[in-house]
């Protein structure tokens, strides 16, 4: 039987950590860097102060290119909108020999609904 979408992520998830947004926050505090891999039109709408744009379609493309993910032991949280494209994009980077990252819990959303700072900038991608 074909894998649906929620498929793919459930088996994402099983081989990925995941923090809530309330540990995030002090992870961020400490030095972590933040991947944003949503789309550029919810990028520019709003997000995580500081985080680094990388859609989660390019991600296999252009994160080893990117000066801040030259390092891949350093601490890396990932967030999208809900927390799906976001397990995905975590067990990619997984794969791709990243060995520090982990997957906001709700995305963007629960950081928003947690009263947590956002800010606005253009895309990169835009």
């Amino acid at each position: 039987m074909p894998m649906t979408t929620q498929d793919f992520v459930s088996l994402a998830k099983q081989e990925i950590q995941e923090c809530n947004t309330a540990q995030a926050s002090d992870r961020i505090e400490n030095g972590a860097l933040v991947l944003d891999v949503r789309e550029p039109q919810e990028y520019m709408i709003g997000h995580i102060p500081g985080a680094i744009e990388l859609p989660r379609g390019v991600i296999e493309f252009k994160a080893e290119a990117h000066p801040e993910l030259q390092d891949k032991t350093r601490e890396v949280l990932v967030y999208c909108q809900a927390g799906g494209r976001g397990a995905l994009a975590t067990h990619t980077l997984q794969l791709m020999g990243y060995t520090n990252v982990t997957n906001i819990l709700g995305g963007f959303a629960s950081w928003t609904e947690g009263g947590h700072k956002t800010e606005k900038a253009p895309s990169e991608w835009d």
